[in-house]
Order: structure tokens, then sequence, then C-alpha cells
């Protein structure tokens, strides 16, 4: 199964292949046609991180090789917290040592994280050289790896670091979740679901209608590649309209504030991003309900797929009240002192507002679990 979605954005259109086998056919993809995407020919860093790598990392550098390119790679540590301007050092180092020229590329082979360095690495070396991403866990695939948001951690926000750098090309192969751990997968299954709640009802009704969503192996080939298109498409639709986040992209947060005052006080550990932001849609979702915005009925659909899931509903315990307002006032999508939240009105249709109150945060918040 092979689709193919476009990203029409005026000065960087690229496409997203969704390919069964893609990845051994990454080389000709970047290098085919009469206007190949990077020329054959040209230097290529590889940033991975050593397990993705050693399952396919040699998939990988067969297939630049074979089209001709230079290959180094740059391995980095897996999670979160290494997210940090200290392994952007590292990938600016073997950039040099590579001698990477201005018509070189990045390519980042890995999840979430690894794509976001990568992409920040290549919008900075040189004022900006290529990028390619190559997704291998759920959540890249559907929404990291989409739209050119790059960057790292601050020790007090998520994501505070960054820039806007849209890839060449996004190459997902399907075939590699088969290696992905089932509470990663699920953690991409957040996701997911967010786009059934913000854009794509018909996406959320078929994942009502799944048998189980908690693990790869039980979706089979043509769910898991329908799940897949349509929340790339989902992702596409809203990023052409709205490449740099000016008002319509900013409903891509759903979940996303609570979530990331979760992370962050959490330390990047124990909970992943996945699972924080189903802890901010049931929050984002109560908060929709407290303001009338939605019904019982809906928020309890919500609730239902995500426990369906096996993602997390309630705040991790020890978590305080004011240490999650605290951290919800470093939000980057804060404006002249007040807090976007993106709130749901009904499937497939949510809003932007700063009208939630300090009463609304709170009475959400020890409703999911936060400790005064």
């Amino acid at each position: 199964m092979k689709s193919v979605i476009p990203v029409p954005l005026p000065d960087q259109p690229y496409e997203v292949v969704v390919a069964t086998g893609g990845l051994d056919h990454l080389g000709t993809w970047l290098g085919g046609g009469e206007s190949p995407l990077v020329k054959p020919g040209q230097r290529l860093l590889l940033v991975s991180n050593p397990a993705i790598f050693k399952h396919y990392g040699d998939r990988a550098l067969a297939s630049l090789t074979q089209a001709g390119y230079a290959v180094e790679t740059c391995l980095l540590p897996a999670g979160e917290r290494y997210k940090t301007l200290g392994s952007i050092q590292k990938i600016y180092d073997a950039a040099l040592g590579f001698h990477l020229e201005r018509k070189s590329a990045m390519v980042a082979l890995g999840g979430g994280v690894i794509g976001d360095m990568t992409g920040f690495a290549a919008a900075t070396w040189l004022r900006g050289v290529g990028v390619v991403q190559v997704p291998t866990s759920l959540l890249a695939m559907v929404d990291a790896s989409i739209g050119g948001k790059t960057g790292v951690n601050h020790p007090q926000g998520k994501n505070l670091i960054g820039a806007f750098h849209q890839p060449r090309l996004v190459m997902i192969d399907p075939t590699v979740l088969k290696t992905l751990p089932a509470r990663e997968f699920r953690a991409g299954m957040a996701e997911v679901i967010k786009y059934g709640v913000i854009w794509d009802r018909d996406l959320f009704e078929t994942l009502e209608a799944a048998p189980r969503l908690d693990q790869c192996r039980y979706l089979g080939d043509e769910l898991l590649h329908k799940i897949l298109t349509r929340s790339c498409q989902a992702k596409a639709d809203v990023v052409s309209q709205d490449e740099k986040e000016a008002g319509l992209r900013a409903i891509l947060n759903y979940g996303h504030t609570v979530g990331h005052a979760v992370e962050s006080l959490m330390h990047y550990r124990g909970v992943n991003h996945g699972e924080a932001v189903a802890i901010g849609m049931v929050a984002a979702g109560a908060i929709a309900l407290r303001l009338n915005l939605w019904d019982q009925a809906l928020a309890d659909r919500q609730l239902a797929l995500l426990h369906k899931t096996q993602l997390p509903t309630q705040i991790p315990a020890g978590l305080a009240l004011d240490d999650l307002l605290r951290a919800l006032l470093s939000d980057k999508k804060m404006e002249a002192g007040r807090l976007k939240f993106i709130l749901p009105e009904a499937l497939g249709q949510v809003r932007i507002t700063d009208a939630v109150t300090d009463d609304d945060l709170r009475s959400v918040l020890t409703t999911l679990g936060a400790t005064a």
C-alpha cells in the first residue's frame, strides 16, 4: 500500500509518503526524477539513536548509498530528557567533522525527539540545510515529522527553543512499527485521537469501531494505513493553511497545554508525551464541559476512546495543583499574560480561547487528581 500526501506550502512544498517497505526506497524518493530533492553525490548526515539504528540503520544506509549519496551517522541517546542544546552540539560537531555543506542535508531516522533535534540542527547549521524526516514511531509519523516545527527543551519548559524548518520529504514506512513497544504505540494513538476530535470526525468514529487500539498487531494493515493517511492528511490540511501558527495551526496543540505542564513537572520521566497529551485532552474536555461548549456524551466518548487505547486519564500521583498552575504560566502559547486553550465544541471542531479562568483550572485539575 502506498499513499502520497502533498503539503502545499508556497515556499517549501513537499510530500508525505506512506508506503509499505518505503525505507528501502528512501534514496530513490530523495534523489530520483528530473528535480531530485537532494542531488545524488551530496553528503547526508543520518541522525538516529542506537536502538533505532540497530533495527533500521543498515536498511536506510543501503538505500541512500545505493542512490549515490555519501552518508555519515550521528547517534544520540534516546529519550525526551536528551532533547537539549547539548545534543544539538553533538549534531553540529558531526556536521563539521563530515564537512556538511549548504547543498547537503540531514536525515532524521527515529522518533519525535530525533526528528525535532535533527530539524533544529538543520535549520541552524550554515543558516539552514535540508532535512529529511524518516519517522519510526507512530507519534512521529502522524505529528512531529510533518509541519516543520523543530526544537529542544529548556529546563523550564518544553520546546521553548526552536525554529520552523520544513522537510524536503517525509518517508513513513508502516512496517517499522512492528518493533515499536506497545507503550510507545499507545502514545502515538493519543495524537491520532486528537485529530479525530479537532478535525476528522470520520477518523474518530473509525477508531471507535475498531476492536482494539492498544497494540499495533491488533489493527491490521488496512486500518493502520488508514489511521496514518487520515492523520497525516489532517496535519497537512492545517499546516498548509497556517504554516507558522498565526491562527488555525494552534488547534494542533489540543491536549498539549496541560500535557506539557505534566511532562515538565515529571522531568520527562514516568510519563511520555502521548500519555501526557491524553491527560491534557481529558482536561480540555472537562473544561469545555464546564464552559458548556460540548456535552457530557461527547466528553464520555473521548474518555472511552482513551481508555480503549489504555492511555492514562488522570494526573500522575503527587503532582501539586499550584506547581501545575505555575508550569502552565511557562507555556509558549501565553499571549498578553493570558493562557490560550484549545477546547472541543463537537467531534471535528474546536475553538481557541483565552477565557479559561483560574477557578476553571483549579476545579478541573483537582478533579483529575492534582493535590492541593
